[in-house]
């Protein structure tokens, strides 16, 4: 048996523990005396090596009879109530151990263990307050990990799922208890578990895979698409100890994007018009591309109808679609709307705002009404275009544009250009490819089945049964000029559904603009047949000049002819 001092010395690193231990020869004199004795007592190491062990007992020496006992007659004593006395005389109560160490039935010497109760007292409650703040901080993770709205759970290096939050049971119809001890596949069932998962690709390669797009099966048996992210879970230790997941059901999202690929095909730009379907043919090739796209037309002809069937049918589908007016912001506001600006820029800028490029990013970014821009606007988004890149208002770091620009105006560049309102070289830049919108009046072959399309779209909308337009009404519908083009017919056949309680949509539903548009026809035919073309074009004139109170410039706006040649007729038939 190895000598007591020899354990005491290789095992002395590990003695920095709460329990003081000294050991006391069959003399009665201390051999071993370690730091936590030290701590406890108040005397140093050198102080009691080699003295009797009385001392420690000196105003309680009835508690001397423990250490004496064991000695002497080989008593081994455990967890008994002691009272030692320390450096400064007090008294301390300890809770002792005492164990005969032997050779050949002899007792050689004891090891005696003691630990302050007060510290005891101590330790227990910062043991307690430290398991409460675990505890604590556990109801929180746990907290976290469940309330998060994507589906989480991990599973160890053997595919067993280890946890499993409340969104991944509502997403899966798997309970916690269900799932837990599971392998991943059989929770999930997709025809792509064990068949190069990305899963996989995490466990087995290290790398975290990240909008993976996939279907998994419902407890109930339905499909459900999912989009997940997985990374290595990693433990205090730096251990790979297996993966977590977390996905979220993209059912709606996948509905939503069915629907508005629906809507914005180009099938839904309704029209057999010859030039139509050129158009059509153009936007098939343009969305394929990421080149800049000016659309042209008058109001309501579809021009964001259109940009938005570009871009829902392109390779950045999956990219947001950020719609600007440009003619609904005043000038001090439009740059801080398309670039951002920093906070405190400008008066009222209380926060960072990001603009609309940034916004797009990744998607397409339709500027409509782009010639209502200033100047002074249309000179830093050109340079935008030429540089791909720009920063916010009052800022200094600079952003890519990583969008794409489409644009739209109802007005007619070329002359802005010409009367020094719209930059020449912004009008190259974003006129690469373009595409004009024809007004109404100009394909009114397509009014039927456009009106039709509408009745569809109605009857759903307000759960009716209307078949057509009575032939006295759609005649008004034919020969009205359509200023407002199909945005325009769209509210009237509206308002005709709101009005019409039969199948047949009849004259009286129709908006009193239209109805009387076609009494006007009527009576200026009337008229011209019976007094002539000249009796007319008189009457027009002098009709058109008093309802500008004689003031000619706007009479031959109307008229739509020079002021010059409107004093001439006014002299020629004498009016």
């Amino acid at each position: 048996m190895p000598d007591v001092q020899q354990i005491i010395d290789k095992n002395k690193e590990s003695l920095i523990i709460p329990d003081g231990i000294a050991v006391i020869a069959k003399d009665k004199n201390i051999l071993v005396f370690n730091e936590a004795a030290s701590r406890i007592t108040g005397y140093d190491e050198d102080e009691v090596i080699g003295k009797p062990f009385e001392f420690l007992f000196s105003k309680r020496p009835e508690d001397q009879k423990f250490i004496h006992q064991s000695l002497d007659e080989n008593f081994a004593f455990s967890n008994i109530s002691m009272n030692i006395t320390d450096g400064k005389g007090n008294v301390k109560n300890v809770l002792a151990s005492i164990t005969p160490i032997k050779r050949d039935e002899n007792v050689l010497s004891v090891v005696f263990v003691f630990r302050d109760t007060k510290e005891m007292l101590a330790l227990a409650e910062e043991i307690q307050q430290k398991t409460f703040e675990l505890i604590d901080q556990k109801n929180k993770l746990d907290a976290i990990f469940n309330s998060n709205i994507e589906g989480t759970f991990t599973i160890d290096n053997d595919w067993t799922v280890t946890s499993f939050n409340t969104s991944a049971e509502k997403i899966t119809g798997y309970k916690k208890s269900e799932a837990i001890g599971k392998k991943c596949w059989d929770i999930f069932n997709s025809s792509l578990c064990r068949n190069g998962c990305h899963m996989e690709q995490t466990i087995q390669k290290g790398k975290p895979m990240i909008g993976n797009e996939l279907e998994i099966m419902h407890k109930d048996g339905k499909k459900i698409p999912i989009r997940v992210n997985s990374g290595i879970l990693i433990n205090n230790k730096n251990e790979n100890i297996g993966a977590v997941e977390t996905f979220i059901d993209i059912s709606e999202i996948k509905n939503l994007s069915e629907h508005l690929s629906d809507i914005f095909k180009y099938e839904n730009i309704v029209g057999r018009n010859k030039e139509i379907k050129q158009i059509i043919t153009v936007l098939e090739s343009v969305s394929q591309t990421d080149s800049s796209v000016l659309i042209t037309g008058e109001s309501g002809t579809g021009k964001e109808l259109a940009a938005r069937a570009i871009h829902i049918n392109s390779p950045r589908k999956t990219g947001p679609f950020i719609a600007v007016n440009c003619s609904a912001f005043v000038e001090s506001l439009i740059e801080s709307e398309l670039f951002g600006h920093e906070k405190g820029s400008f008066t009222g800028a209380i926060k960072t705002k990001i603009g609309k490029f940034e916004l797009a990013k990744g998607g397409t970014l339709f500027l409509d009404e782009i010639g209502d821009l200033s100047l002074a606007v249309q000179t830093k988004f050109l340079r935008v275009l030429e540089t791909r890149e720009f920063e916010r208002v009052g800022g200094n770091k600079t952003i890519k544009v990583e969008a794409r620009i489409i644009a739209a105006t109802n007005k007619h560049l070329s002359e802005e250009i010409s009367a020094g309102r719209f930059r020449e070289d912004l009008f190259y830049r974003i006129n690469v490819i373009n595409i004009h919108l024809p007004p109404l009046r100009e394909r009114m072959d397509d009014l039927p089945l456009i009106v039709n399309h509408f009745i569809e779209l109605f009857n759903k909308k307000f759960n009716k049964e209307i078949r057509q337009f009575s032939s006295q009404a759609f005649d008004i519908l034919m020969e009205y000029e359509w200023p407002g083009n199909i945005r325009e017919l769209e509210n009237v056949i509206e308002h005709c559904f709101v009005l019409c309680n039969g199948k047949v949509i009849q004259v009286e539903c129709l908006p009193k603009r239209l109805r009387e548009q076609k009494k006007t026809v009527i009576t200026s035919s009337n008229v011209i047949q019976k007094n002539g073309f000249k009796d007319v074009e008189r009457e027009l004139i002098i009709s058109v000049l008093d309802k500008y109170d004689g003031n000619r410039t706007k009479a031959a706006k109307e008229l739509n002819i020079n002021p010059s040649t409107l004093w001439r007729k006014i002299k020629k038939l004498g009016i």
